[in-house]
C-alpha cells in the first residue's frame, strides 16, 4: 500500500477562481500567473486547465515558459523578469514569448537584437516597491525608445508591482496608484499593474491586463478578507492519514524535545506527513488540522516524515482515518492555507510552492 499522503489539486476550483478574477474586473484581460510551478499545484496542468478561459499565462523566467512550450500550450506567456543574459533574446523570438523590460542592460540587449517580427514588451516601472523597475524619471525616456523602435518592439504596455495592495491602510498604495496613473496618461500607455490583492479590492488599478496570482490557488491575500476573496475555492488539499494511534497519561511528552505534554489522558494520532514533504517544520502546537473533517491540532514537533495530532476529543478517529493538512475534507469542511500559515508565522505562498516533488499531485477536474 502506497504511503498515504498526497496533494490533490482541484481544477474546477482554479478555474472558478480565475473566472472570479475575470469577473472582477470585465473591461480588463487577466494574464493567469503559474510562476513556481503554479504556486506549486503542476504548470503544465493548471495551464491545460485553464486553455480557452485565460488569453495568456505569467511565469518567472524563461525555463518554466519553455516547459509551457513543451507542454503544448499555444497561448501567449509572459516573461516576468524578462531576460537574464541578451542571449535569451533568440528564445524568447523562438517561443513567441512576451517579456518584461525592468533595465537599461535588457533594453540596451533588445535594441541590439534583430528580430524577425517584434516581440511584445510590458516595460516595468519601479513605482515605490524597490525590487524592479525604471525610476519614474527614466521611464518616458526608454518608452521613446521602444515607440520608435517598432522592428523591436510592439504591444507596449507599463507594468509595475503593489506592495502594499493587501492592507487595510491604503497610502502608500495610492501614492503608487497615482504616479502610475499619471505616467500613463502622459505617454497614453495601457497598463498591467493589478496583482491579486488589487485585483480582489482595487478596482480603480485595474488596466488593460490585471495578473492574478496566488488567488487563481484559492488563498487570501488581503490583510482583511472581502465579499470578493470570501468566494475563493481552495485548489490544493493536502490530505494524509492516520498511521498509528497512542494512548498516553496525563503529563507525557510527545514528539522531539517533548514540546508538547499531554495536558490529561489523551489519544495521540501519527500522520504520514512532515517537514520532508514540505510540511513547515515551524508550525505550532495548536496549528489546526481536520481529521474526520473535525478540527483538532498538532500536538509536538514536526517530524521529517510524520506529525503528531491530538485525536482525544475525536474518538471515532483511528489507523487510516483521513487527516487533511489544508484544503478541503471529505464531508466538505475546509481548513484554510492561510490559517495554517499564520500558526506557522509565514504566508500560504511559501506553503503551497514549499510541498516536495515526493509529494504525488493528483488532478481532478481536468
Amino acid at each position: 500500500m502506497a504511503r498515504p499522503l498526497r496533494a490533490d489539486i482541484d481544477l474546477d476550483a482554479l478555474r472558478h477562481n480565475y473566472r472570479l478574477a475575470r469577473d472582477l474586473a470585465p473591461g480588463s484581460q487577466a494574464v493567469a500567473v503559474l510562476k513556481a510551478d503554479a504556486y506549486g499545484h503542476g504548470l503544465v496542468a493548471c495551464a491545460r486547465a485553464l486553455e480557452g478561459q485565460a488569453p495568456a499565462f505569467a511565469v518567472a523566467c524563461i525555463e518554466e515558459a519553455e516547459a509551457l512550450r513543451e507542454g503544448g500550450i499555444a497561448a501567449p506567456v509572459v516573461l516576468l523578469e524578462g531576460i537574464f543574459e541578451a542571449a535569451e533574446l533568440e528564445r524568447v523570438e523562438a517561443l513567441g514569448l512576451w517579456m518584461a523590460v525592468h533595465s537599461e542592460w535588457q533594453l540596451d540587449a533588445l535594441m541590439a537584437y534583430r528580430p524577425a517580427r517584434p516581440i511584445p514588451v510590458w516595460l516595468k516601472v519601479d513605482s515605490g516597491m524597490h525590487r524592479l523597475g525604471f525610476a519614474p524619471e527614466r521611464v518616458e525616456t526608454a518608452w521613446r525608445r521602444l515607440v520608435d523602435a517598432p522592428d523591436h518592439a510592439c504591444d507596449l504596455h507599463l507594468m509595475s508591482h503593489f506592495a502594499t495592495a493587501d492592507a487595510l491602510d491604503d497610502g502608500y498604495f495610492r501614492r503608487q496608484a497615482t504616479l502610475l496613473a499619471e505616467l500613463a496618461e502622459r505617454l497614453g500607455a495601457p497598463t498591467c499593474l493589478a496583482n491579486s490583492p488589487a485585483t480582489l479590492a482595487r478596482p480603480e488599478s485595474h488596466g488593460a491586463w490585471n495578473r492574478p496570482g496566488v488567488m487563481l490557488y484559492g488563498s487570501d491575500p488581503l490583510e482583511h478578507a472581502n465579499d470578493a476573496s470570501r468566494c475563493l475555492e481552495p485548489v490544493m488539499t493536502l490530505r494524509s492519514a492516520i498511521i498509528a494511534v497512542r494512548e498516553l497519561a496525563e503529563g507525557e511528552p510527545v514528539g522531539y524535545g517533548g514540546r508538547w505534554t499531554t495536558p490529561r489522558p489523551s489519544r495521540i494520532g501519527v500522520v504520514a506527513c512532515g517537514y520532508g514533504d514540505g510540511y513547515d517544520r515551524h508550525a505550532v502546537d495548536g496549528t489546526p488540522v481536520l481529521v474526520e473533517g473535525r478540527r483538532t491540532a498538532i500536538a509536538g514537533k514536526v517530524s521529517m516524515d510524520m506529525l503528531t495530532v491530538d485525536l482525544t476529543d475525536i474518538p471515532e478517529a483511528d489507523i487510516g482515518s483521513e487527516v487533511v493538512l489544508w484544503g478541503r475534507a471529505g464531508n466538505g469542511e475546509v481548513l484554510s492555507v492561510d490559517e495554517v500559515a499564520r500558526h506557522c508565522d509565514t504566508i500560504s505562498y511559501t506553503l503551497l510552492t514549499g510541498v516536495l516533488p515526493r509529494v504525488p499531485r493528483r488532478y481532478h477536474g481536468g
